[in-house]
């Protein structure tokens, strides 16, 4: 223990910028803000009529997903902000068209990025809560834009991840 308590110092001060890297500005820079940029292009992106199609019978509509996103959105960042789920959340699961799909998701990210930003390490590690509802908001998103990503490819749509990498062409 004493020997970890002399080196990160000194691990510090040889690696610039070391102690820069936390838990959250890496979860947010890293994994946050390019999963909302993701989800929230594929909702501008896939036509209003796409909105109600299924990959198969047994799977959520396009729609779904993104509603299924901005619920845990909610949940997960109202638990970040320590306050109850706020009434933005309800009844959003009727939701069908697009412009109301797409404003839903879009405000959930925006209600996320502001809980986030009050974060820091200590406060996302000072219960099994706030941890799980921090990691939650990256990996489930992360999870639903790979569902996602077979609707818009089955819809003739190059996903946002992959355009904006130089991957323009459909399919």
């Amino acid at each position: 223990m004493k020997l970890r308590l002399l080196i990160a110092p000194l691990l510090f001060s040889i690696v610039p910028g070391l102690h820069a890297q936390t838990l959250t500005s890496t979860g947010t820079t890293r994994y946050f803000n390019t999963i909302r940029r993701s989800l929230e292009a594929s909702a501008d992106v896939m036509p209003a009529e796409k909105y109600s199609f299924r990959l198969t019978d047994g799977q959520m509509t396009f729609a779904e997903w993104l509603i299924h996103s901005a619920q845990r959105n909610y949940t997960d960042c109202a638990t970040l902000k320590g306050e109850p789920v706020p009434d933005a959340a309800k009844g959003i699961e009727s939701l069908k068209a697009k412009p109301e799909v797409s404003k839903v998701l879009k405000d959930s990210f925006a209600y996320c990025a502001a809980a986030i930003e009050g974060l820091d390490d200590q406060k996302v590690l000072s219960s099994p809560q706030m941890s799980n509802a921090f990691l939650h908001v990256l990996v489930h998103n992360n999870e639903i834009y790979g569902n996602i990503v077979g609707y818009l490819r089955a819809s003739g749509i190059v996903p946002p991840s992959t355009a904006g990498r130089g991957g323009g062409a459909k399919k």
